[in-house]
């Protein structure tokens, strides 16, 4: 085959506001909200809270969009957040965040999730013990190979699984509210001695929200991105927090708070009590659904960051090529697959896959977000790309809010897994891994043949 990759080819703004959109929105409604639900509920004392904190996760996630939104407008490039921090740092933090992201963030992200997708899989088409790692392998096999064949393909494919998985959490909205109000038991006031919530249910919610910072890797094939990269940031999270506050009334309207303590799967009950055991076989479609669309919208601005890499980088050299006939960096999308597979390989032997890539991504996502968030202070300093780009509204509140928030999210997260003895071994997976990026770093050199 024709080798259409050249390291002077370069990303084209082809994807509309709508597509950005469907990008943000398939990324951040994932499985998650299928999951979390039920855990928020045992660490909250009444409904008022448990509304109010999914209510707080949706502005904490706009707050970071508007910071995401002066970053991505006055620096558009397909390298996002790893060219935020290249221009505020340096090449050697650009370089960790570059490595962390390929190894850990995003790959473990990608594994993650299609074993949420293995799963329900498996209960469809059992494919006998380590069934659920096969399921999980094809879907990245698959969706590597969609993006490989070309953004237009992909983008297409996101469009129609995002607009389908809006339509079925509409559909389990509507079941739910199908109940009769009266029929649970309601929990309207907070119990005496009961804490109005704990920190663990803000760490379920703000992982529930996350991923949206993945607009930042659009920025450069995005048509006009100084007002299209905002546009489709506020009105992605709009959608998604308006969905989790209709998705999450329809759990406590059919289940109670109460009733939703006491579920593992809180949206498979809610469909048994309205549509039967045939419910269940809906809502494993609908789950299936919400993977598949986290996974390809994730391997399509992972290897992004591959890309950029490569293109500064000797060492990685062979992933900083674009490949002009498929619109997208085919050997850091390759180079990305192969990582994620090794991690559903490695993760297949714990009891847990899920649990375990969770843990395994969690401290040095909230560490690079928390330099992203301080890299805005650095960067209006500096005299950006686009002159004409947007300005988040209150600063420096709204940055300093942002920051504070991935402090405690950093800092949650390294006492969640330390207190965690099974996933404690993924976190220090990750922590290792992500130091492991050190040597790597002091052998690399940049790359002069640009």
């Amino acid at each position: 085959m024709a080798d259409h990759g050249t390291a002077a080819a370069q990303p084209r703004p082809t994807l509309s506001t709508a597509d950005a959109v469907a990008m943000i929105v398939g990324i951040v409604i994932g499985a998650g909200i299928f999951k979390a639900p039920s855990i928020v509920a045992g660490n909250v004392g009444s409904e008022t809270m448990f509304f109010l904190l999914w209510l707080a996760g949706g502005a904490i996630s706009l707050v970071g969009a508007l910071c995401y939104a002066e970053l991505g407008s006055a620096y558009p490039n397909a390298g996002g957040e790893y060219y935020f921090l290249n221009r505020a740092y340096g090449r050697a933090v650009a370089f960790l965040f570059a490595w962390t992201r390929m190894t850990v963030v995003q790959t473990g992200a990608i594994a993650g999730i299609a074993f949420v997708f293995g799963d329900y899989a498996s209960v469809l088409l059992p494919l006998g013990q380590g069934g659920s790692a096969i399921h999980a392998g094809l879907l990245v096999i698959v969706l590597t190979a969609l993006n490989v064949a070309g953004t237009r393909q992909s983008k297409w494919v996101q469009n129609l699984l995002t607009t389908a998985l809006a339509l079925g959490i509409l559909l389990v909205v509507v079941a739910g509210l199908l109940i009769a109000p009266g029929a649970p038991e309601r929990v309207a006031t907070q119990a005496a001695g009961t804490p109005m919530f704990s920190g663990l249910a803000m760490i379920l919610i703000l992982l529930t929200y996350g991923g949206w910072n993945e607009a930042a890797y659009l920025t450069a094939e995005v048509r006009d991105a100084r007002r299209n990269i905002v546009r489709a940031l506020l009105i992605g999270i709009v959608i998604i927090t308006v969905l989790y506050l209709l998705l999450n009334y329809a759990y406590l309207n059919a289940l109670g708070l109460a009733g939703m303590r006491e579920s593992k799967v809180v949206a498979a009950d809610l469909m048994k009590v309205t549509l039967g055991e045939s419910g269940a076989v809906v809502l494993s479609f609908l789950v299936m659904a919400a993977a598949t669309s986290t996974v390809n919208a994730t391997v399509f601005t992972g290897a992004r960051t591959n890309y950029a890499v490569g293109r500064d980088f000797a060492v990685f050299r062979y992933l900083g090529r674009w490949d002009e006939r498929a619109a997208s960096p085919v050997n850091a999308l390759l180079v990305q697959g192969i990582i994620s597979l090794v991690l559903v390989a490695l993760a297949s032997f714990t009891p847990d896959g899920f649990q375990t890539m969770a843990a395994y991504t969690a401290p040095a996502f909230w560490l690079f977000f928390l330099l992203i968030g301080v890299s805005l202070f650095i960067l209006r300093r500096q005299t950006p790309v686009n002159n004409d780009a947007f300005r988040v509204p209150l600063y420096p509140l709204t940055p300093v809010l942002f920051c504070a928030t991935s402090a405690y999210m950093l800092h949650a997260s390294f006492d969640y897994a330390a207190s965690f003895d099974p996933g404690s071994a993924g976190a220090l997976l990750g922590i290792g891994v992500l130091l492991a990026g050190v040597p790597v770093l002091f052998a690399a050199r940049p790359n002069t043949g640009r």
